[in-house]
């Protein structure tokens, strides 16, 4: 069973996926998006750029909760030859970047950031993702399914754009959304409890 905490704990993400993870590691939390701009910054880094939203995601969610809640936010970027992949605005957008990707090693980068009224720590994690060769055909029946939609990239690993990917390097989970080990070590470092392998 998860254990309750003392202090309220929030999410600052309406993910699915995400809370799926954090509920695999048995943290009882609450859900608020944080409405934010995603703009790249001219001259902007990738790791910069993944990890300044995860920032703003935790603090924007902090403030709302007037400092009385620690907060976990964390933004996840597809990246290949130093360009960030959003997320798709159109069927043709989506085609672009699921081709631009074919037959190629591109990252996967994704930050965490966890605050409270005393800290802020967070971590970033890169994977490495090579997709197989496809086809525009392939692209437009995989739009058809709406499920690259809302996705960095265009696609998603844990759904039916697994079915693209030949090879990765690094970690599944933080392509998904959450890198679980490297979050339940920054979730520590706040008293926040997670399910342990070790306890009774």
């Amino acid at each position: 069973m998860s254990k309750m905490i003392k202090n309220p704990f929030i999410l600052a993400s309406a993910s699915p996926r995400r809370q799926q993870i954090l509920t695999d590691l048995g943290v009882c939390f609450s859900v608020r998006s944080a409405d934010i701009d995603e703009s790249v910054i001219e001259g902007e880094g990738c790791a910069d750029y993944v990890s300044r939203l995860a920032r703003q995601k935790s603090q924007t969610v902090f403030d709302w909760s007037d400092g009385q809640a620690a907060v976990l936010g964390s933004d996840t970027c597809v990246v290949i030859n130093q360009k960030i992949l959003g997320k798709p605005e159109s069927l043709e957008h989506s085609i672009e970047m699921l081709m631009s990707l074919s037959g190629r090693w591109h990252d996967v980068l994704t930050a965490v950031s966890v605050r409270d009224a005393r800290d802020q720590r967070e971590c970033l994690v890169e994977s490495k993702v090579l997709f197989a060769t496809l086809n525009e055909n392939a692209c437009r029946r995989y739009w058809a399914t709406g499920e690259p939609c809302d996705k960095a990239g265009s696609y998603a690993i844990q759904g039916k754009g697994g079915r693209f990917v030949k090879e990765i390097k690094g970690s599944y989970s933080a392509i998904v959304g959450l890198p679980v080990f490297e979050t339940a070590q920054l979730l520590a470092q706040f008293n926040i409890p997670t399910w342990d392998v070790a306890e009774e």
